[in-house]
């Protein structure tokens, strides 16, 4: 993917339609496009993060590990998506988890210190942050009550929904893993479903 191929897909992403063209133009300025394969840490924890970024292509998981190793996927992030440990980056401290590329992809970053003076530069960039923090927010809440009172069939029927045409890009582990379920657990809910 080109920088102008890069460019074409933050224009066309709903995030910035209430962006002015001209301040759209000033963020890309700001930005440069990382490319990373699959397996790569966008974000790793333990690091205090200094960029976030806009994907133009590919796709990434938000995951935990504890001190055993078992991983633990918080959120799938695909095309068009915020990549970010944004709290560890507002409080300059270490990220509890890693952001990892499940797919050869690309990222276009800026760094927290230019986004902080392009957002005291303009209001339309406020307004983006209380979208993308808003759309965030309710998807915390959303998962939060999915553990508490959905079973495993149930959050799986969410996941597909919520997550259209990416199933078959995933491993089964992550899935599960994302579900909170063991992978056998996962082969059931889906025999169940296919029955």
């Amino acid at each position: 993917m080109t920088i102008n191929t890069a460019t074409e897909k933050v224009i066309q992403s709903p995030w910035f339609s209430g962006v002015p063209s001209s301040e759209t133009q000033r963020f890309l300025a700001l930005t440069k496009l990382v490319q990373l394969k699959k397996g790569d840490r966008f974000i790793e924890a333990r690091e205090t993060p200094k960029i976030f970024g806009f994907v133009t292509k590919g796709l990434f998981r938000f995951l935990y590990t504890d001190q055993e190793g078992k991983e633990y996927t918080k959120v799938f992030m695909p095309e068009h998506s915020f990549v970010s440990a944004y709290s560890a980056m507002v409080l300059n401290q270490a990220s509890y988890f890693s952001i990892e590329a499940l797919e050869d992809s690309e990222v276009l970053t800026i760094s927290y210190a230019s986004w902080l003076r392009l957002k005291e530069s303009h209001p339309c960039w406020n307004e983006l942050l209380i979208k993308v923090l808003e759309k965030a927010f309710i998807m915390k809440e959303a998962r939060e009550r999915e553990f508490l009172f959905l079973d495993a069939e149930s959050r799986y029927q969410i996941f597909l929904e919520r997550f259209p045409n990416l199933e078959h890009r995933l491993k089964q582990h992550m899935i599960a893993s994302y579900l909170g379920i063991a992978p056998e657990s996962l082969s059931r809910v889906r025999k169940k479903e296919q029955s």
